[in-house]
């Protein structure tokens, strides 16, 4: 949903010390990676211009963004709850310096995949979290490293059409996996939601517990 539309309830029926977390994110897969903390949250789409400022680097650029998402879902849900917790996050590949966005057509995914062919890039996301003055930020940074890419297994992977809606132009929780031969840190940092950071920064926020045990339904 957009910026101040009625949010839906999702997410996992667990326990969060009676506080309402809001995802600031239209991502499908950050919405699946919340569910593992099983707590119950809902989502609420921010409304941000994401382009980049002239010299800004991709880990400067992940960290504004968030933080920016979750200022303005926070803006506009004042009007509730004081122990509501907003959950952004912005999440880049870049490649010497250069930041891979989703492509703009076949030609551009094709671009990009021979760009992070056989070598290593990294994949940068900032995560924001605001609950009353409270408010954190971090950036997490994964080395991705992938097998030399052939260009019949390019044709290939675009005509699977996976690569047209994501970051880089390849989805290492899909069938993009098959290219990546190594991942140095967190993988769901990959996917679009560093997990650790997120508990943790949840913790810290009085969010969430590890010491409740989720609901079984």
């Amino acid at each position: 949903r957009r910026l101040g539309a009625p949010p839906d309830p999702l997410g996992a029926p667990g326990r969060a010390r009676g506080v309402v977390i809001v995802l600031a994110s239209g991502s499908p897969r950050r919405r699946e990676l919340l569910t593992h903390l099983h707590v119950p949250f809902r989502v609420v789409v921010p409304d941000v211009d994401e382009s980049a400022r002239p010299g800004e680097s991709p880990r400067a650029l992940v960290r504004r963004l968030a933080t920016e998402k979750a200022a303005a879902v926070a803006a506009a849900l004042d009007n509730e709850a004081p122990h509501t917790t907003v959950l952004a996050a912005d999440t880049v590949v870049e490649v010497d310096g250069e930041i891979l966005g989703k492509p703009l057509d076949a030609d551009d995914a094709r671009r990009m995949l021979r760009r992070l062919s056989g070598r290593s890039h990294h994949v940068h996301t900032g995560v924001a979290l605001r609950r009353g003055e409270h408010q954190a930020a971090d950036t997490v940074t994964t080395v991705v490293t992938f097998v030399a890419l052939s260009a019949p297994m390019i044709e290939w992977y675009l005509a699977t059409g996976e690569p047209f809606d994501k970051a880089g132009a390849y989805a290492i929780q899909g069938t993009g996996g098959v290219f990546v031969e190594a991942v140095r840190g967190s993988v769901s940092n990959v996917v679009g939601l560093p997990l650790t950071t997120v508990a943790r920064m949840l913790q810290a926020a009085g969010a969430w517990s590890p010491s409740v045990p989720p609901a079984v339904p």
